[in-house]
């Protein structure tokens, strides 16, 4: 029986996964706007995108690090110090023991939950509905905590860079100010919703963008394929993603601040155009 190690080369990089995430909202949000007329505000576009990005980081939570030295882990296990790599231990050992009482034949044996649970389509739309039934049925506080994690997540995504000069500290006080500013004018009819939404679209961006690295995501679990309940879906070695690589770091990363940028223009030169009275 061969093992499948915890290996972090073939893995995207957070920022990657956070920018394609607010790529993806961004321009979303511009197509609904174009072609459906759904309007939104600055701020519902600035919440989307945050949390969108966030939750495109979400899913590495089953990768865990040194808790009690505060180390290593992925991006989002190290938003929020040595919290968030509890969480991050917690979830991995969950997704670990999921996929060893799940697992069938074929399937190797596995020494970390990394890319099982958390990486699937049903933890996906789980997510998503679950935001909105929190913010449904605990309204303010679970708001607050929700935006409080998913902007942690997208600073720490975004900002990488400075977000380590910064520290976990400094993070954490910022996405608290955010998460309370944001939700003392976030409308209640549109807004809340619009949070389980950003969260899902974030997480199925992020299966996304594993799947094109050579690891791959189990995209069809619980499905089972032959004697395989755990079967990882990626492009082949010869055209699979490099992570780290100048493809990513330059073409992709490239392509999603472009993609971002112009959505963004799309989506807020007509309220600007209109402050100042001019025909759009």
């Amino acid at each position: 029986m061969w093992t499948v190690p915890l290996t972090q080369s073939r893995v995207m990089m957070g920022p990657s996964h956070a920018l394609s995430g607010a790529a993806v909202w961004l321009a979303g949000s511009w197509a609904l706007d174009k072609f459906a007329g759904y309007e939104q505000s600055p701020l519902l576009i600035a919440v989307g995108t945050a949390v969108c990005a966030g939750g495109a980081l979400f899913p590495d939570l089953d990768m865990s690090g040194k808790v009690t030295r505060n180390k290593g882990g992925a991006t989002v296990a190290r938003t929020f110090g040595v919290a968030s790599l509890f969480v991050a231990e917690v979830i991995e050992k969950l997704s670990l023991g999921v996929y060893h009482a799940t697992r069938r034949s074929d399937d190797p044996d596995r020494e970390n939950g990394h890319r099982t649970l958390t990486h699937t389509l049903p933890f996906t739309a789980l997510v998503g509905w679950g935001t909105t039934a929190l913010c449904t049925a605990y309204g303010k506080w679970a708001v607050i905590g929700i935006l409080f994690v998913m902007i942690g997540l997208a600073l720490r995504g975004l900002f990488d860079e400075w977000a380590k000069r910064a520290g976990w500290v400094l993070v954490t006080l910022i996405s608290a100010a955010a998460a309370y500013g944001v939700y003392l004018r976030l409308p209640g009819d549109r807004g809340y919703p619009l949070l389980g939404l950003a969260v899902g679209v974030g997480c199925l961006v992020h299966l996304l963008g594993d799947l094109i690295t050579r690891a791959g995501v189990p995209l069809l679990w619980p499905i089972p394929t032959g004697r395989r309940m755990w079967r990882m879906i990626g492009l082949p070695d010869s055209i699979a993603l490099r992570a780290g690589g100048a493809v990513e770091v330059y073409v992709l990363r490239g392509a999603f601040m472009v993609v971002s940028l112009l959505a963004a223009t799309g989506l807020l030169a007509p309220s600007v155009l209109r402050r100042f009275n001019i025909e759009v």
